[in-house]
């Protein structure tokens, strides 16, 4: 019976010393990892590139906006009247419209701390040094996006805001961006 007791206890030793390595080393991975630190890219709002309702360039990075997903460019979705538009398209000129038509601001500011298994910046995007206007968050709330909960619950209030109020999107009938890619990709 001794003999089991001290193999026991020896075992039980070297699964809490590996479990105790294993902690440690994850949490120094977590701790120093380049995607728990905070940054930004930013540029002149002329030079930013629009590629579709949730997604933008600047220079050679790819910026997908982090919390949304808009419709995808061949997405079709129907208006209060049951009418097909290409609302790929729409949430796409909005986005323009939103960076480079209005507020007078020259510059704009995207903060990420991680990408996507494409590589692209996850990152949420404002227009001036200290604006206030959260480009993600206005997309959600004017309904030419929808809060991506798989992800994230940020823009959720907002969503709210935009679907009592058949704002965008929420005027008439569309698929969820994310099904849409599943059936048509």
């Amino acid at each position: 019976m001794k003999k089991l007791e001290k193999k026991w206890m020896s075992l039980m030793k070297k699964l809490n010393l590996n479990l105790f390595k294993f902690l440690t080393l994850l949490f120094f991975i977590l701790s120093n990892s380049a995607y728990s630190e905070i940054k930004f890219i930013s540029s002149n709002i002329e030079e930013v590139i629009i590629t579709d309702g949730d997604s933008l360039k600047i220079g050679k990075e790819k910026i997908r906006l982090s919390g949304i997903d808009a419709p995808e460019i061949k997405q079709i979705c129907y208006d209060h009247g049951g009418m097909p538009y290409a609302c790929g398209h729409r949430a796409k000129t909005y986005l323009e419209s939103i960076i480079k038509d209005k507020w007078g601001i020259k510059k704009i500011y995207c903060y990420y701390s991680e990408r996507d298994k494409y590589n692209r910046i996850l990152g949420e995007c404002v227009l001036g040094e200290s604006s206030s206007l959260n480009i993600n968050e206005y997309m959600v709330r004017w309904g030419y996006a929808i809060a991506y909960l798989r992800y994230s619950e940020k823009y959720l209030d907002v969503q709210e805001i935009a679907k009592s109020s058949k704002t965008g999107l929420w005027v008439g009938n569309f698929d969820m961006p994310e099904d849409w890619r599943k059936k048509n990709k």
